[in-house]
Formats: C-alpha cells, structure tokens, sequence
C-alpha cells in the first residue's frame, strides 16, 4: 500500500485527534467520553498504520486473514480437486486474501475514524474500568455489520486487482462457489481482522499509556 493511504487514514481521523488541550487547565476538564474517543483514535491509528503497511494483514500475528474454508482452508477436504488442495496454489490463494485485505482496510479506516469521532458512549466508567479491549468491543458493537457492508467494494477490488488467475482457478474447479461468495467471505474476515488489531493496540495503551505521550491517556489508565 503506497504511503499516501496511510496519509489518507490520518487525515480523516484527524478530526476525532484534535480534542485540544486548555492552556493550563488540569486534567479533570476532560470527560472520560474525550478520554475513550482518544483511546480508539489513537488505537485505530496505530492498527491502521500497520495494516496498510505492504504485506500489513500477511506478517501480522493477530489480523492475517485466513483462506476460506470452501477454498481449502483449514478443511481441505471439502475441495475435490487435488489442484486446489496443493501447497502453491494454498499459498498464492493465501497471499491473495491478505492482499485484498489492504485494499479492504483502505476504505476502512476513514468509517472507523468518523464512527470514533460520533458514536455515542453512554457508560464510559464501565469502559475505562472494563477489559484491555473494551473500548474497541463498544466500538464493534455499535458498528454492527456496517464495517463488513461497506469495505466489500473494496475486497472485492483487490480480489480481481492482484492476481486475478488465481481466482479465475478456483471459480473454474469449484461448481458451488462464484465470486460474490469469495468476496464475502474475504471480507467478513478482514472486518474481524481489524477489530482484532485495533483491540491489540488498546490493550498496549491500557499497559502502557505513556507510550502515547498524550496526558489525558496517561492521566486516565495510569491510575486504573
């Protein structure tokens, strides 16, 4: 992914960033509404910035996206074509996946920014209190399955976009599967994917939240 779609991503998270700080005011002038928005912008932002990096999903240890199960998967057995089943063909289907997981997240991180910047947080004690990634489980549950929805362009686009034989392989052995298949299921991966990564960063600012050089972050989970 080029340098200028992370650019993209911080860009339109900027916003949900910009919570200023008073000149000298002290540190209860913010809520812990401000103190949660803070924590998922600056988690997302991380999460993002490792995931559009090239081969993000791949290396990753938490959001590599697995190939579907109906192309192989875990559950070789349910392909009948010996072809399918083979290492080369797993591993170029693996890379592939992982590859429209980029392009996935590219239309993902500007929805993320702007739902952080206005979801609504209607107990944010039991939040900041709550486990390493209870934010990011708010954040997943009030997106519902609109994440999935709207970044299926997207997957689909880096389906066709970086090795379309491969794909072109398995619709011609496969009888009961098309491309709108492929794609959902891809994408139901990648939306997953993401929260698992956003989760991992929340977890490591809950840890150690002067790593973030942000005082709000530091003031609020350094006392938790």
């Amino acid at each position: 992914m080029q340098n200028i779609d992370r650019r993209k991503f911080l860009a339109a998270g900027a916003a949900a960033t910009m919570l200023a700080l008073p000149g000298c005011a002290s540190l209860p002038a913010f809520s812990l509404t401000d103190a949660i928005r803070r924590l998922l912008t600056q988690s997302s932002q991380n999460a993002f910035a490792e995931l559009m990096q090239p081969n993000g999903f791949f290396d990753s240890q938490v959001a590599r996206i697995s190939v579907p199960e109906r192309l192989g998967g875990t559950r070789v057995t349910n392909i009948a074509t010996a072809v399918l089943r083979s290492k080369p063909i797993q591993k170029r289907l693996l890379k592939q996946v992982n590859r429209a997981a980029e392009t996935g997240a590219d239309l993902a991180a500007p929805i993320i920014a702007e739902t952080i910047r206005n979801m609504s947080i209607s107990d944010a004690a039991a939040i900041i209190k709550g486990g390493d990634r209870a934010a990011t489980t708010l954040l997943q549950n009030q997106m519902g399955t609109s994440l999935a929805t709207r970044i299926l362009p997207g997957v689909s686009k880096g389906l066709n976009l970086f090795d379309n034989e491969i794909i072109n392989l398995v619709l011609s052995q496969v009888s009961d599967i098309n491309f709108a298949d492929i794609s959902e299921d891809v994408t139901a991966k990648v939306s997953d994917a993401i929260y698992l990564a956003i989760g991992a960063e929340e977890a490591k600012i809950r840890a150690n939240p002067q790593a973030t050089n942000d005082p709000v972050l530091i003031g609020i989970f350094g006392l938790t």
